[in-house]
């Protein structure tokens, strides 16, 4: 009678066991962080394997990390231990539970660590044989060799564990791609109203100026042009920083490019931001077509020259200099204050307004002579 009522204990426990392990696949398909992994990790491993103390593991680089645990003593919560030092290490490196009756009878045991623990015996899983990710510790405070099924019902929480874990992850992804989308659908529709905005600024300024209807064409188009340039520099470098180097050849390329010898450029890499590469591009372009219509590209013989350099300011604050000079070219006569146009407003003003800078048109006799200073920043900045 001893005997039968003992069996059937144990079928009621292995029944409990069952069915706290099915709850538990359950619990764990319904997770999203790893916080709420460990959290039914670490309740559900103990009931099922019946162990006095649980652990749950992470692989962090070549570092086990010691997330988790729910034991009747203190084990090694929030602790990191190198892969090699540690048993949870072994299993994850070499991808199979271990299952030690007597930890002090194992050299895979760094025992000076456990002395102070109640442990005596212990099971270890990894979680993802294929690449484990994690490991999933059981414990006894005494001498003890858990049957094959205890094994088997860890070995499955592991497995469910995983999953858990990659779901985790694929939901992680997925709600980051979607954040990433809305910030992208925000950010065009920043940029394509900033870029209206500017065409519509364009359109009036010029408008404003020009003499005739031919004369507003021209210059309209080939002020969407330059624009058009600017944003197609942008797009290849995906909307992030660009070099002036390279702001600069898109702007001389319609007129020969830095390959021709009429321009002389030099300077240090110099980055800048999108929003602030348009304003570079914008006025390089007008100093450009001044200089072709009027001044040093107007004559075969001219030349400009376009140096920077970083300077140090007093205070310690560096500052980006920049210097336009035209050489070569026709006598240059200042225009009086009410025949200033657009194309001279946005090289004195823009560049001022998206660098907090200060800008220089000088109209001298052998030649125009743009100079540009600002405080390199966020947006303007050595690269």
């Amino acid at each position: 009678m001893l005997d039968m009522a003992e069996h059937d204990l144990s079928d009621g426990e292995d029944d409990s066991a069952l069915l706290t392990l099915v709850e538990t696949i359950e619990e764990l398909s319904a997770t999203r962080t790893i916080d709420e992994v460990a959290a039914v990790v670490r309740s559900s491993a103990r009931r099922i394997s019946g162990a006095d103390g649980v652990a749950f593991v992470l692989r962090d680089d070549d570092c086990c990390w010691y997330l988790d645990e729910d034991a009747i003593g203190p084990l090694w919560k929030g602790k990191r231990f190198p892969l090699t030092a540690c048993i949870s290490g072994w299993a994850m490196l070499n991808r199979q539970t271990v299952v030690i009756p007597d930890i002090y009878q194992d050299d895979r045991i760094p025992h000076d660590a456990y002395r102070p623990t109640f442990v005596k015996s212990l099971v270890m899983t990894p979680v993802r044989t294929r690449d484990p990710i994690a490991a999933l510790g059981a414990y006894w405070a005494k001498e003890h060799t858990p049957p094959p099924e205890t094994v088997a019902k860890l070995q499955v929480m592991a497995r469910a564990t995983a999953a858990a874990l990659e779901s985790g992850r694929l939901q992680a992804s997925l709600n980051k791609e979607l954040e990433r989308r809305t910030f992208l659908m925000r950010e065009l529709d920043h940029r394509v109203k900033n870029t209206l905005a500017s065409v519509q600024s364009i359109a009036s300024q010029t408008l404003r100026t020009a003499t005739s209807p031919e004369a507003f064409n021209e210059s309209f188009e080939s002020r969407l042009l330059a624009l058009s340039q600017a944003h197609e520099l942008l797009t290849k470098q995906a909307w992030g920083k660009a070099q002036l180097r390279e702001i600069l050849a898109a702007a001389m390329r319609p007129f020969g490019g830095l390959e021709d010898g009429r321009f002389v450029v030099e300077g240090p890499p110099i980055e800048i931001t999108p929003e602030a590469a348009v304003a570079v591009h914008m006025t390089l372009h007008e100093l450009i077509v001044n200089a072709a219509k009027y001044g040093a590209l107007s004559v075969a013989t001219g030349q400009v020259f376009v140096t920077w350099r970083i300077e140090d300011a007093a205070g310690g604050h560096p500052t980006f200099a920049l210097e336009w000079r035209e050489r070569g070219g026709p006598p240059v006569t200042a225009p009086g204050p009410k025949e200033e146009g657009f194309g001279s407003r946005l090289i004195r003003r823009g560049l001022s307004r998206d660098l907090g800078g200060a800008a220089v048109l000088d109209f001298l006799p052998d030649g125009l002579v743009f100079t540009f200073r600002a405080p390199l920043s966020q947006r303007l900045a050595a690269a």
